[in-house]
């Protein structure tokens, strides 16, 4: 099994921004893709963005130039840089993470952009 722990999630201000840290742990060995995803008030549960292990990086349209995805496979763990954040972005973010054709998903954490 794969536990994934969000954390980094809060209120800021419009134009600010946010970083979210996503740590997995148990059966790490052999995660391949890990990402996040977000889901708004009343919407649908939409993907951000992506990571494999080598580093190869995929976005939304909507978020790509304004976020970032990284990893550290040392620390077993996955970050988004969220800059000039928009009140609309406010959602709870999820981590997920790929192993062996397994999809897990982290607890969500809020992210509240004030206006």
């Amino acid at each position: 099994q794969v536990q994934l722990v969000e954390s980094g999630g809060g209120l800021v201000q419009a134009g600010g921004s946010l970083r979210l840290s996503c740590a997995a742990s148990g059966s790490i060995f052999s995660i391949n893709a890990m990402g996040w995803y977000r889901q708004a008030p009343g919407k649908q549960r939409e993907s951000v963005a992506s990571i494999t292990s080598g580093g190869v990086t995929n976005y939304a349209d909507s978020v790509k130039g304004r976020f970032t995805i990284s990893r550290d496979n040392a620390k077993n763990t996955v970050y988004l840089q969220m800059n000039s954040l928009k009140p609309e972005y406010t959602a709870v973010y999820y981590c997920i993470a790929e192993r062996r054709w397994n999809h897990y998903w982290g607890q969500g954490a809020q992210v509240t952009v004030s206006s």
